[in-house]
Parts: structure tokens; sequence; C-alpha cells
């Protein structure tokens, strides 16, 4: 093998043309760069595919979940509505209506537990006791008279 070249060859070549038999380092570096330029929009792409889900986490169970199932099917239909719809679902605080009526229905039976008929005292009960409990009722009755506003005399016949 002779080192002489072409005599068509320019006397100049590019820094990326090797010789044959050498490695070339283009072509690795370049392979490099496209398998970490693919995982990194692969991973923006991720990122921003789960975005609703990750905004939606901080709301209410069911609003998750219906934005995890929107974004699931815009990820296997490739229907960008769904993505847009969960997007949007995520971004509105829906009102949580289940605290205050759990809130209700416990005072609610409260007041029933409170109002339930009197039980009958027991046999040992002192005298003492009972007389007590006598003396608040009839100023628990008299207090209540008095903020009762007063009845007018208007009535129908």
């Amino acid at each position: 093998m002779t080192d002489q070249l072409h005599p068509m060859m320019p006397h100049h070549l590019p820094f990326y043309v090797v010789k044959p038999g050498e490695t070339d380092v283009l072509m690795i570096v370049m392979g490099v760069f496209l398998i970490l330029a693919i995982l990194g929009v692969g991973n923006v792409y991720l990122r921003l595919h789960s975005l609703p889900e990750r905004m939606a986490h901080k709301g209410q169970k069911l609003q998750f979940e219906i934005v995890a199932v929107l974004g699931l099917l815009s990820l296997f239909t490739h229907i960008h509505i769904f993505r847009i719809a969960g997007l949007l679902l995520a971004l509105v605080d829906l009102p949580d209506f289940t605290t205050p009526l759990s809130s209700i229905a416990g005072s609610v039976e409260r007041i029933a537990d409170n109002e339930s008929p009197p039980t009958e005292s027991p046999a040992d009960e002192t005298a003492e006791v009972q007389a007590t409990r006598a003396v608040e009722r009839a100023s628990l009755a008299v207090s209540r008279s008095a903020s009762a506003p007063a009845k007018e005399g208007h009535g129908h016949v």
C-alpha cells in the first residue's frame, strides 16, 4: 500500500474525513449526542405529559383520578383534547361538598343525642344530687323564659 494521494483528491481535507483504517471520532461523538438527545427529549415529554396529574395531586382524590384517566387516554389515543381537558380540570379547584355535609351530619347527630328523652335516674342516687339537678333545671327554665320574647296577644279565632 502506498501513502500517495490520488491525483484528483484535494491536498487539504476537512477534519471530518478520516483516512482508511482510523477511528471516526466525529461519528462516535454524534452517536453519543443522539442517544443523550433522545433520552432528554423523552424525559421532557414524559414530564410535560404528567404535568396535569402532578397539579391535580394537590386537589381531591376524584379530581386526581379523572385527570389521570384523561392523561392515559391522551397518551394511548394521541387525541390531544384529552390532555387539554385534564390540564384545565387540574387547574380548576372543585368545591368540596363532602366536608361541610359530613360536618352537618355530625352536628345533627350530636343534637339528636342531646335531645334524647332523659333516662330514669338510678335508685342509688342521693337526695342531694337529685336536688342539685332540680335546681339546675329550674334555673335553666327561668333563663329560657326570660330570654324568650313576649308573645303578642293577637290571635286568630
